[in-house]
């Protein structure tokens, strides 16, 4: 039959993963480094995948296909969820890179002896509650989006202030990029993000330089495409680390 199904760029496409991890139908893997469409009856046609993709190697096309095969698809994702999940640490993941692997990072409370008072005890350790934080890299429909206070911060951000896990990653999922040496755009990837989850709020972290007015812009822009009213506020850190509004 001719169906709209989905096309994969080889040569646009960087093996960062992030494609496998968004289809949950199971119908793309990466495979030597780039990812493949290994059924066509697994791709439902939807395009989950697409606002993935950094790099736009993956476009609708209309050619003859196998039917979606629900049926089948929930069959093989009942088989996958009998397999134990795979354990944080493990340096390779057959879905793609483990960078890009989307997870939510449990944190037990350290013992008291593991706690060094001369480096400011508890408040030392990370308060990251998931991966991955890129803004190009992370899952648009990650489950941690449900609900999420979310922080969207440029990269420098972090480096200014010494407290920053603490006054702003905390109790927040974090998003990270970098407007002028990404050169890109990020409304459309946020868009998606704010359109397909629950947000509660969001606090934007930025350098006071000019090039930083990029990722406030991108914000903006993706509130009103996304058609959501969600809190916001902007963060504006000067380059000696003193918050400025």
């Amino acid at each position: 039959m001719i169906r709209q199904i989905i096309q994969i760029d080889e040569e646009l496409c960087n093996g960062c993963g992030a494609c496998a991890n968004a289809c949950h139908e199971g119908a793309i893997a990466m495979v030597d480094g780039k990812a493949k469409l290994l059924r066509d009856d697994y791709c439902d046609g939807l395009g989950n995948c697409l606002p993935a993709c950094p790099t736009g190697a993956i476009t609708f096309v209309e050619r003859e296909a196998a039917a979606y095969d629900e049926a089948a698809v929930k069959a093989k994702q009942a088989k996958t969820q009998e397999k134990p999940a795979p354990a944080t640490h493990v340096a390779s993941h057959a879905c793609g890179c483990p960078g890009t692997r989307s997870r939510t990072i449990e944190r037990a409370k350290p013992a008291a002896e593991e706690v060094c008072a001369c480096s400011g005890g508890e408040e030392s350790l990370s308060k990251l509650n998931q991966w991955p934080v890129q803004i190009k890299l992370v899952p648009v429909n990650a489950p941690y989006f449900n609900r999420a206070k979310l922080l969207i911060a440029a990269d420098c951000t972090a480096y200014a202030r010494g407290d920053f896990h603490e006054r702003f990653i905390k109790n927040h999922v974090t998003l990270i990029g970098c407007p002028k040496l990404d050169m890109t755009d990020y409304a459309e990837k946020l868009t998606e993000i704010f359109r397909n989850n629950d947000i509660q709020n969001i606090t934007v972290v930025r350098m006071e330089v000019p090039c930083c007015g990029g990722m406030e812009h991108a914000v903006k822009s993706a509130l009103i495409n996304s058609g959501k009213m969600i809190p916001w506020q902007v963060v504006t850190i000067a380059t000696d680390g003193t918050i400025l509004d």
